[in-house]
């Protein structure tokens, strides 16, 4: 590249950069992920590391964050708020010790603190005599914004030391950042009132920030997690006095926590760089079971005198690097768009993107949902799009860069008719989505009825996937769930991968299966949004099957869990002639017992709500579930102020942080075996 077109693209990267900083640390709004913000960054600072005589003191690499706003008054940080410098591979980490090894020319090993890298925004607590007086944001590592007011309306952090050993001067530097728990319920709210949801907990905190009005700030539910120290010293000095510090990092952030300010948990002192690989991780393995977001881990050097002597960059130090994980947010473009028939006859618009690697696996399709989320994307064929995937969450569209649409960009158009059977497409009123009405009769839906009918949770017929079923309608052997039980062995044998003894077993399963339970029968038929909770919460209602299928919607509605949706849609199911015939042949050919009633004393959990979470080991938690009902308990999926108990298996998440924050009392798995023994049920 000629020396002109690199200072244009040094030009370019700035002004752009600059953008997005402005973006990012003063609007909140975001608009590209932090992978595409990071590839520009070290794509800028390579182009200076090479040309020195290019880099200018107006380079974004030579400050931290953004102008502090106008709305806040401003404030001079007597030591620099300095960001970190990234690292995104184990080759890198092994270049960034190495760099320090050389540097301090010591073959000493080298003590690390490890830290999650907190998703939030970096402030600076300032104490005088043990008081809290002053509260500010990064900024851009010189001057921040003053948000003292709305800082003191957070819990966690002290008004007033503990003890009475502590300087005259305290300046404390952390993370403020929103619990997950806690921007679940922030967006639930807006969603109920019609507000703009937050993107992500890092926006929500930085957001709630900076609100004007403290009294908002207060009800964010907002945290802190203190992760070093500025100036300290004494009132109306200007110069630095560490007598009071230890001089380990580690031993400075335990100092903090002795005088009242919280320290993440997982904050670790390695002896030394061969513990770090295992710490990242771990951390990473652990990220989904965080109450907080985290993008990465950061790594310290932990001898403060080896820190001074390693000494700081423009932007950031030499003694400390944040260990990125894997992108969960990228660019990529949507090429089309296809419409896919489900089970219920909802048409879905699946977006075909260009291939990405996010999420550490590569993404080339995402849902879009309907065209209500279209029309709030406002997504063309074409653009450019961020596309999020968070742990094993299905990856999702996030937004559209519309500085990247191109002049060929087209309106994406939902079709008129089913685009496998053909069928008109109606949308139902007070509903998103749009449904084919071939019922039955349309083949995707009749795929999908068969594999939800045979599927673990209903029928569970062993043998039958989703590809045999695929088969098997293919070739016009079965139409619907009854004529699974037609099948002979000859049929399913001369399918392909399909041998005689494979083919035996299947039949065996159908034979079993010929024989359920009426919860199951009626969670297998598939009736639009009856899931297994609500089926059971019919069959123990209606105690036979018969009475369910002549039940009107007022009297459906009498039934816990069942809406006025829910009712319409299950008259709506008994009264279509194609189920009718199918549920008359099942009816001929399978069998389930009538519920019986049960006396108080055969339901002495009855009226209680349980929450399941985590890993049950001693036992999957469909059987939990099933045995909780037997007694009576309701179970939920979700916890509220009218659960009782919440039974938290290993690696128990929200729901968990939900129960402590509403004073749900919390059972262990044993807790749960010893209240199933009580009633004379063994595990």
């Amino acid at each position: 590249m000629s020396d002109t077109s690199l200072e244009q693209r040094l030009e370019q990267l700035k002004q752009q950069i600059n953008q997005y900083n402005h973006q990012y640390y003063v609007l909140d709004q975001p608009t590209v992920p932090d992978a595409e913000y990071d590839r520009l960054m070290r794509e800028l600072i390579t182009i200076e590391t090479e040309q020195p005589a290019l880099k200018s003191i107006d380079s974004p690499s030579q400050k931290v964050g953004g102008q502090a706003l106008k709305s806040f008054s401003q404030v001079n940080h007597q030591l620099p708020m300095l960001s970190l410098d990234n690292v995104f591979s184990a080759d890198e980490w092994q270049a960034f010790s190495k760099r320090i090894t050389d540097r301090l020319a010591s073959d000493k090993k080298i003590q690390f603190c490890a830290e999650p890298k907190l998703d939030g925004l970096a402030v600076s607590l300032r104490y005088e005599n043990g008081l809290f007086v002053q509260a500010a944001t990064r900024g851009d590592g010189a001057v921040g914004e003053n948000i003292t007011e709305n800082v003191r309306t957070i819990k966690s952090i002290p008004l007033k030391l503990q003890g009475d050993d502590y300087p005259e001067v305290l300046e404390v530097r952390g993370e403020v950042f929103m619990p997950k728990a806690s921007f679940e319920q922030l967006n639930e709210q807006a969603k109920k009132k019609g507000d703009k949801a937050f993107a992500n907990p890092r926006n929500a905190a930085a957001g709630s920030l900076r609100q004007l009005d403290s009294k908002i700030t207060a009800k964010r539910n907002l945290a802190f997690y203190a992760y070093g120290i500025g100036f300290v010293g004494k009132l109306d000095a200007l110069e630095l006095d560490e007598s009071w510090l230890e001089n380990s990092h580690y031993q400075r952030l335990c100092q903090i926590k002795a005088l009242g300010l919280p320290m993440c948990p997982e904050v670790k002192l390695l002896k030394d760089d061969s513990q770090v690989d295992s710490f990242y991780q771990h951390i990473l393995t652990e990220r989904g079971n965080l109450s907080y977001e985290i993008d990465g881990t950061v790594f310290k050097v932990d001898d403060i005198s080896l820190q001074k002597r390693l000494g700081f960059v423009a932007r950031a130090p030499r003694w400390a690097t944040a260990y990125k994980f894997p992108a969960q947010e990228e660019l990529t473009i949507l090429d089309d768009v296809e419409f896919q028939v489900g089970r219920t006859g909802a048409i879905t618009p699946v977006a075909r993107l260009q291939p990405v690697f996010v999420g550490g696996v590569t993404v080339s399709n995402a849902t879009l949902h309907n065209q209500d989320e279209i029309d709030r994307l406002g997504i063309k064929i074409k653009d450019t799009v961020i596309i999020r995937r968070a742990g094993d969450v299905i990856p999702q569209i996030v937004s559209v860069v519309l500085d990247k649409r191109p002049e060929n960009a087209q309106d994406i158009a939902f079709p008129s008719e089913c685009p496998v059977c053909q069928s008109a497409v109606v949308r139902a009123e007070g509903e998103a989505v749009l449904r084919c009405t071939g019922g039955l009769y349309c083949g995707a839906q009749r795929k999908e009825a068969i594999k939800h009918f045979s599927s673990r949770k209903a029928l569970d017929i062993d043998g039958l996937g989703d590809k045999l079923v695929e088969q098997l309608v293919d070739e016009n052997l079965i139409q619907t769930p009854a004529d699974l039980f037609k099948l002979t062995e000859l049929d399913v044998s001369t399918m392909e991968r399909m041998g005689q003894k494979s083919a035996d077993n299947l039949i065996k399963s159908l034979s079993i299966a010929k024989n359920t339970t009426l919860p199951k029968f009626i969670y297998a038929l598939g009736i639009r949004e009856v899931g297994e909770t609500t089926a059971t919460n019919l069959a123990h209602y209606f105690l036979n099957f018969n009475a369910i299928k002549v039940a009107d919607e007022d009297t459906l509605q009498k039934v816990p869990d069942v809406g006025a949706v829910v009712a319409k849609n299950i008259v709506s199911f008994f009264k279509q002639e194609h189920n009718i015939e199918v549920i008359s042949e099942l009816e001929s050919i399978m069998s389930w017992p009538d519920i019986e009633v049960k006396s108080a004393d055969q339901q002495p959990l009855i009226n209680q709500t349980f929450v399941l979470t985590g890993t049950l080991t001693q036992m999957g938690r469909n059987e939990a579930k099933a045995i909780l009902q037997t007694l009576g308990a309701k179970v939920s999926g979700s916890v509220s102020a009218k659960t009782h108990y919440l039974v938290a298996g290993e690696k128990a998440g929200s729901k968990l942080t939900k129960a402590h924050d509403l004073g749900v009392e919390v059972l262990t798995e044993d807790q749960l075996v010893a209240l199933f023994s009580q009633h004379n049920i063994v595990i």
